[in-house]
């Protein structure tokens, strides 16, 4: 899956190299022009670096200052190798090598395997899972799926370190780094899987990685070999490098300096991986001479958008934080980020379905939207919901697009048509390139319709609609384009990795978001224990976890909603606070001590569509005539609702502190009477005094459910905790000892 774009027409190669600079703005031009001696680019969110990177190698190579086979540039991601590969080409500087780091040291590795070491490099291991399964039986453990996933990451994060098994467990105690299991055991896995690949002659992808820094290390011969070959170097997302990459990157570079590096400190996300922004924050200390240039002209994003990021970084703390790059934004206004409050997570998820269909009727591709979360587990109420909405969706994840089945199929099918030419029935009627295109896939399962619902049916409609687009764009660049000339575009993108944009409403964790962007971003499930996540326990672990929400905000363009549920499931306890990041962002919530619950208006949906009510006191209910919802008049019927006094899906201005306090004082106050909670007050009764927090008896009287009896017996106790006095009996702190 790529990242959506406003077009996917194909752009005409620059005619000179200056050309090439056409379009850049001053600071993007300036990486441009910086084609010798160390380059350092800070790149903020959004500012065009790819453009930037990709325009500067383009203009070197045509200008004639650097030979396209002479250059490597290496990223971290398939999808991101690819995207650089695509845009080259469209330039005019074929030939240059753009891979990732595990690519590019394979090529390498098995180039030169048979003169370093003899004989066939090992087979490469796709997947480690089962060896480490069978090294943790060896060692008389038997592990869960889950279990057997963080100790196969545990032993990735050792090798990236260069961690030996042996020096693991004091590893684990200098970094403070949370070991999913003992770290001796851990070391004793670690251990034995090694040795099962060696007796197995198989090798890892850290491997590839570690063997190709250690023949170019004890192999002087190979190393100038391979600097001969690559003269000039550009790393791209520099804050993600491990220690086992910059050792590579090292050796690739010698005792040169032709390198160019791009990254941005705050988006460093992936240090369970081994990934640290140090490199980054140090390259002027290691090349004092270095070029560096800023990007903060945001391109991407809405003032709106740049706003709150910029906000949740100015609460950031740590290294990262010093270096943090002020951005602006350089598109016209746009809507505020909503901030959307539910009861529950179905709720929640409900709402957004909604209103990505809502945001579909207004006219934004379902491809331009994102609904992103956590944790992968999140997404399979929001899969259920968005297919009983019927709304198109993609998980982030699935198999490239090249590579599907249906695009596979698409493509022969393709060739056999361009082959045949006007020999071929199908063609008979279609005239122009996308008529034609239409008629060969017609055969493969499009319609003109989609097909209602989702799943595989649903998936490949999608992959065929993707490449019938595609060539009603091909057809509006090149008029008078031919199927042999789509086929032969169609290989190229193949080969560059570099897929057209399916349209269906993307899924995706966070971490997997880094590097797109969408016109509308939903992040959802935003509460403490989820954002920042629970194991996130030191400063540095939480700063991550900021660093994630910001990487998150700022792959929306236009439409950005931030929402959280009070509770997991319908009837659960509204126990959930929303995360402490939007804390002084978000209207209501001035600072961390302010009420998290207050507030209303600027921007802020709870969730219902309506417009939130400013807070009002409980009134007194009439025993004769109907009781009306105070916030949107409607007759109540439900004696749960007529206890809150609203509807129950109308916006609660409920304190949500306050009922923490109330919930575990009940639970209290139940136990020493022994007898059910609900026998103090209903949870009903509980969230009605949160919202209406009572300052009087009077004004605690009239709220259903507590009456003269109850008023007599806990109205001071309620009345303290409702004015932030301590009550005795209360449990310590007064919040979450459940």
């Amino acid at each position: 899956m790529t990242a959506a774009t406003h077009s996917t027409l194909f752009p005409q190669v620059p005619e000179t190299p200056d050309a090439v600079l056409d379009g850049l703005d001053p600071e993007q031009r300036e990486v441009a022009l910086a084609l010798h001696g160390p380059v350092c680019v800070l790149a903020g969110a959004g500012t065009g670096k790819t453009r930037a990177i990709t325009h500067r190698i383009a203009y070197g190579v045509r200008a004639g200052i650097l030979q396209p086979a002479t250059v490597l540039a290496v990223t971290f991601t398939n999808r991101a190798a690819g995207e650089m590969r695509g845009r080259l080409r469209q330039l005019g500087a074929t030939g240059v090598q753009a891979r990732t780091f595990h690519s590019a040291a394979l090529r390498q590795l098995q180039y030169f395997w048979p003169k370093a070491v003899g004989g066939e490099l090992p087979r490469l291991l796709e997947r480690k899972v089962q060896l480490v399964a069978e090294a943790a039986a060896r060692c008389e453990l038997r592990l869960d799926r889950n279990e057997l996933r963080d100790v196969t990451s545990e032993i990735e994060w050792a090798k990236v370190t260069q961690t030996v098994p042996a020096d693991y467990p004091a590893a684990v105690a200098k970094t403070q780094r949370d070991a999913p299991r003992d770290p001796a055991v851990l070391s004793q896995i670690y251990s034995t899987y090694e040795q099962l690949k060696r007796d197995r002659s198989v090798i890892d992808f850290e491997d590839v990685l570690l063997l190709t820094v250690g023949i170019l290390q004890d192999r002087s011969d190979i190393a100038e070999h391979v600097r001969g070959q690559y003269q000039h170097f550009v790393v791209d997302e520099y804050q993600d490098v491990s220690p086992l990459q910059q050792r590579l990157l090292d050796l690739w570079v010698g005792d040169r300096d032709d390198l160019c590096v791009v990254g941005d400190a705050s988006q460093t996300i992936y240090s369970f991986t081994g990934a640290t922004p140090d490199h980054l924050l140090n390259f002027r200390t290691r090349h004092p001479g270095a070029t560096v240039v800023k990007l903060v002209r945001d391109y991407r994003s809405t003032p709106q958008v740049v706003h709150l990021a910029n906000g949740l970084l100015s609460q950031a703390h740590g290294r990262a934080a010093d270096h943090r790059l002020e951005l602006v934004s350089q598109r016209e206004k746009g809507p505020e980020p909503v901030y959307a409050e539910y009861s529950d997570e179905p709720t929640e998820a409900e709402s957004t379905a909604r209103r990505i269909r809502d945001l579909i009727a207004a006219g934004v591709p379902a491809g331009e939207i994102a609904v992103l979360y956590r944790v992968n587990s999140q997404s399979e109420v929001y899969e259920q919901a968005l297919a009983d909405a019927g709304v198109p969706y993609q998980l982030r994840g699935a198999e490239r697009f090249f590579e599907r089945a249906e695009v596979r199929e698409a493509g022969t099918a393709l060739r056999g048509a361009a082959r045949a030419g006007r020999n071929d029935s199908l063609l008979d009627e279609a005239e122009g390139l996308p008529s034609q295109v239409r008629a060969v896939l017609s055969t493969k399962g499009w319609t003109s319709r989609p097909p209602a619902g989702s799943g595989a049916v649903r998936d490949r409609w999608e992959s065929l609609a993707a490449l019938v687009r595609l060539a009603e764009d091909f057809e509006t660049a090149k008029p008078g384009a031919t199927l042999t000339d789509l086929v032969r575009e169609l290989d190229e993108r193949a080969a560059a990795q570099h897929a057209p944009t399916v349209q269906g409403v993307t899924l995706a964790s966070l971490h997997s978001a880094k590097g797109l962007e969408w016109d509308a971003v939903f992040l959802v499930g935003l509460t403490e224990g989820m954002m920042p996540i629970a194991y996130a326990k030191t400063d540095e672990q939480v700063e991550e976890e900021r660093r994630l929400m910001y990487v998150g905000i700022t792959r929306a363009r236009v439409h950005l909603s931030l929402s959280w549920a009070l509770s997991r499931s319908p009837g659960g306890r509204a126990g959930r606070r929303p995360t402490r990041f939007l804390n002084g962002l978000r209207p209501g919530s001035a600072s961390s001590g302010a009420r998290s619950g207050a507030g209303g208006g600027g921007g802020i949906d709870r969730g219902t569509g309506r417009a939130a009510a400013s807070r009002t006191p409980a009134v007194e209910r009439k025993h004769r005539g109907p009781v009306r919802c105070r916030v949107c008049g409607r007759t109540l019927t439900d004696a749960g609702e007529m206890k809150l006094m609203r509807c129950e899906e109308c916006p609660s201005d409920m304190d949500e502190a306050l009922y923490g306090r109330l919930y575990d004082w009940r639970a209290a106050q139940a136990a020493l009477l022994g007898q059910p909670d609900f026998c103090v007050f209903t949870e009903k009764t509980l969230m009605a005094i949160a919202e209406a927090v009572p300052s009087t008896e009077g004004e605690l009287v009239v709220i259903a459910g507590v009456g003269n009896r109850k008023l007599s017996r806990f109205g001071t106790d309620v009345l303290a905790i409702c004015a932030g006095e301590a009550v005795d009996g209360e449990p310590e702190d007064g919040v979450d000892q459940t």
